[in-house]
């Protein structure tokens, strides 16, 4: 069985039983991750949160994304550098977004290691197209990256979407995390994120088009 159906089976478990513990302090304390629980020595929250979500939307919507550039990229790279990657950009997204919270904030939940991994299909195929988001799936890499990107700097920009229990900013990091193995493993990482960007360019513009002809609201930008 590949790893990332083991993640996602994981993913699910876990999130499905620290929903249904009784004591959720006992899960707050000993299962997400926050600065307050890793000064306690509690580091392996580090590891429990990337399984943990908060619901099951949160993790059913986390996974549909896992499943799709988890697969991509494990079949690309192997599993020793797949879960590499997961774990790295998962470790490295908590530990900087520690900056940007307070130390009793708890983050929870595989979407900044799921970015990592969009970011290495993004440079590495990004015409891979994905028939449960019915586009190439370095076109959903890049609109995702954007957006929470938009959100971070400008939050206004994107209407009432933003949802202050998001870390956007977590997502943001592990993306960037994603590049530098892109661009290690493909020797046309430039050609790609150059097609990356036309995909972008292009679904811009029939937004665009389809906006002024039919007055269809924008996904991309949510105004």
């Amino acid at each position: 069985m590949r790893s990332n159906y083991l993640l996602i089976l994981a993913c699910i478990g876990a999130t499905f039983w620290a929903l249904s513990t009784p004591d959720q302090q006992w899960v707050a304390d000993n299962l997400v991750f926050s600065q307050d629980n890793l000064l306690a020595g509690r580091v392996w929250t580090l590891v429990t949160a990337l399984f943990v979500h908060a619901s099951p939307l949160h993790v059913f919507g986390n996974m549909l994304f896992l499943f799709v550039f988890g697969n991509t990229l494990e079949k690309m790279v192997g599993r020793k550098y797949y879960l590499m990657v997961f774990f790295i950009g998962g470790f490295t997204a908590f530990l900087l977004s520690m900056a940007f919270f307070p130390p009793n904030e708890g983050m929870l939940g595989a979407s900044a290691a799921i970015f990592t991994l969009a970011a290495c299909v993004m440079l590495m195929r990004p015409l891979k197209f994905s028939w449960l988001f019915m586009a190439p799936q370095g076109l959903v890499a890049i609109i995702y990256f954007i957006y929470n990107a938009i959100i971070v700097t400008n939050p206004g920009l994107i209407g009432g979407n933003y949802d202050p229990n998001v870390a956007y900013i977590a997502h943001v990091i592990g993306f960037t995390v994603g590049i530098p193995f892109g661009i290690a493993w493909s020797d046309r990482w430039k050609r790609n994120l150059v097609i990356t960007l036309g995909l972008l360019a292009a679904y811009i513009a029939v937004l665009a088009t389809a906006s002024a002809l039919f007055g269809v609201q924008t996904p991309f930008f949510g105004v």
